[in-house]
């Protein structure tokens, strides 16, 4: 999948992208509205790619089993409605017509039409934006299943809507385009030097922002960030430039109750709100920050992580 750079008055805004996709694998892009609409509009050949649009509502006055069975006929599909009824977890609200569904239902059941789709990509614009824990849960089984037999691209603002799904999540902003790191610590560790200074007291985290020296208190700090070799540190929302490398922030933020939850990630632990569990082995942690952040857990770290906060 190719993309082509995308010029704002004179200003490069979206560079040239290529994306290596290929089945049982789920590629998201964090980006802003304007990048996401501008990234769909270049994916024109409805033969190749099935696009889906944030906010995509249709066929309201139909039951949900109504539309099942549209859908199928539509398509030509093999199927019985009750059996995928019961296998979009929908036989309670199989008389119910669509708009008078919650809105977090209303969303999956129109997602749903992902499934039937015959294109061999899937082009996705905040698919889980709308939707709450539950019906989360099951539109990732079914686009897991998808993955099996098509390429899947998620484009979202959220990076915990990236990591539900995505084998594989880059940035793109104002910095370029960038592949965030988001392996877990077991598949390849790295050497933590010992905390020779453990006692160390240290009254600021010193940051760099538009060519202006930034000075944080630990407490301020959401959560640090390792992205294509930068540091980021998180406050409130927006981020900061350290010229420190993640190691040496965990040693010297120890004593402030900051805890290295990834391998790329640094965390305060006063501002963790939920411990997400998405799988067995995929975890994630809600923060109580100026904006809603959501950051990885290696499943390493589980354990410790409780043990620290006395789970």
């Amino acid at each position: 999948m190719q993309f082509e750079p995308v010029y704002e008055n004179g200003q490069l805004f979206v560079p040239k992208i290529e994306l290596t996709m290929t089945p049982n694998q789920a590629i998201g892009i964090i980006t802003d509205l304007k990048r996401k609409q501008l990234l769909m509009n270049q994916l024109p050949d409805r033969s190749l790619y099935y696009l889906f649009r944030a906010g995509q509502n249709e066929y309201m006055h139909l039951k949900v089993e109504e539309l099942i069975t549209f859908l199928i006929n539509v398509t030509e599909r093999n199927e019985r409605a009750d059996r995928l009824l019961d296998y979009f977890a929908l036989k309670e609200e199989r008389k119910v017509k669509i708009k008078n569904l919650s809105p977090s239902k209303r969303m999956y059941v129109t997602l749903l039409r992902v499934f039937f789709a015959h294109q061999p990509t899937l082009v996705l614009e905040e698919p889980y934006f709308y939707l709450e824990e539950r019906d989360r849960r099951h539109f990732k089984r079914i686009l897991d299943d998808l993955s099996n037999e098509k390429q899947i691209l998620i484009l979202t603002s959220n990076l915990e809507d990236a990591l539900i799904s995505c084998d594989a999540i880059y940035r793109l902003n104002e910095l370029g385009f960038h592949q965030l790191d988001i392996r877990d610590s077991d598949e390849d560790k790295q050497e933590v030097q010992e905390q020779d200074q453990a006692n160390i007291t240290l009254q600021k985290i010193y940051t760099k922002r538009n060519g202006k020296v930034i000075l944080f208190n630990p407490p301020e700090i959401d959560y640090i960030e390792s992205v294509d070799g930068s540091i980021l540190v998180h406050v409130d929302g927006e981020n900061y430039d350290c010229a420190l490398t993640l190691t040496e922030l965990e040693q010297r933020l120890a004593n402030f109750g900051f805890f290295r939850c990834h391998r790329s990630y640094i965390v305060n632990l006063q501002k963790i709100r939920e411990i997400i569990t998405w799988t067995k082995n995929s975890y994630s942690l809600r923060l109580i920050t100026g904006k809603d952040a959501v950051v990885p857990l290696s499943r390493s770290k589980l354990q410790e992580l409780k043990a620290l906060l006395n789970l």
